[in-house]
């Protein structure tokens, strides 16, 4: 690969989320310090959302790495399960003994009783889970019953819910309107800006072992940006390649063309060719006057 060449002591645009590697930006940084002032004050719910990229299964890591000894964290990756498996997974997560084909009451009863000797030695127990949109509703019901356990002054189960923006949307059905009143705070991640993108480049390459002189020029960080519309995940891997790119013709610069020649190998971020958008928009406008037509037909046949 392109270490030697470089100078780096490893791969510093990895989609991997290592949090050696964290990048504070203004919304992510907000983010992070929100999510450690409630889980420390002692809320319920705290919910986290931010598109495909933006880093909030890096940010959960974060999250989990700051607390200190008095936490006791469980994380779900993907909480995409019926109740009594999401019990199952948070019993194991957290090492809580439950007996052989145990139901959801039982299960409840032994995470109670977890919770309680938890509280008892003065910690605290934080769950994170992650991909939370793909949750059932059923799931975060089963999840809103579990969080009722508090003594008068503080929860003894703080919930971090991390999701796309459907989560929003799965929160709004009425069904579980009570979960939603919970959330004590709520956290959005943002894309980053242009500047942002130049320092998180640079960031990137510090922690990896480069010292050389700035390494991607301003027009290509700018094609970054561009491409990229600031997600975190577009950016490694347009960065990857374009040092792949740059390393197979031995430059120690990388330009505006090596950056564009990742954008061309990356399906997410290669534009279409003209001919092709076009027939696109002219495909969605006649499913519209489809639409609209069907609707003004059933209008009159009802009138």
């Amino acid at each position: 690969m392109y270490l030697s060449h470089f100078g780096l002591t490893e791969l510093p645009f990895s989609i991997t989320p290592d949090t050696s590697f964290f990048y504070g930006h203004s919304s992510c940084q907000d983010a992070l310090n929100t999510l450690l002032v409630s889980v420390r004050s002692g809320e319920g719910f705290i919910k986290v959302v931010g598109e495909v990229g933006t880093g909030k299964t890096l940010l959960c890591r974060k999250l989990l790495a700051s607390l200190e000894d008095g936490y006791v964290t469980a994380y779900i990756p993907n909480p995409y399960v019926e109740p009594t498996t999401l019990l199952l997974a948070v019993a194991d997560e957290l090492g809580v003994e439950y007996g052989r084909g145990a139901d959801q009451h039982h299960l409840l009863k032994a995470l109670t009783a977890f919770l309680v000797d938890v509280h008892a030695h003065g910690r605290q127990v934080v769950l994170c889970l992650d991909e939370a949109q793909a949750m059932p509703i059923e799931t975060l019901e089963a999840l809103r019953l579990l969080s009722n356990l508090e003594t008068e002054r503080r929860k003894l189960l703080q919930v971090v819910l991390f999701g796309q923006p459907e989560l929003d949307i799965r929160l709004d059905d009425p069904s579980i309107r009570q979960l939603r009143q919970r959330i004590s705070f709520s956290c959005s991640l943002a894309a980053m800006s242009v500047a942002d993108v130049e320092y998180y480049v640079a960031h990137r390459l510090a922690i990896a072992g480069y010292r050389g002189p700035q390494l991607f020029s301003r027009q290509a960080v700018s094609a970054l940006y561009r491409a990229s519309r600031g997600i975190p995940r577009l950016i490694n891997i347009l960065a990857h390649k374009a040092m792949i790119a740059a390393f197979g013709e031995g430059a120690n610069l990388i330009g505006a063309r090596y950056v564009q020649e990742a954008i061309e190998d990356t399906e997410s971020t290669r534009r279409r060719p003209i001919w092709q958008r076009i027939r696109a928009l002219r495909v969605a406008a006649m499913l519209g006057l489809m639409l609209v037509s069907a609707g003004l037909l059933l209008w009159r046949y009802r009138a």
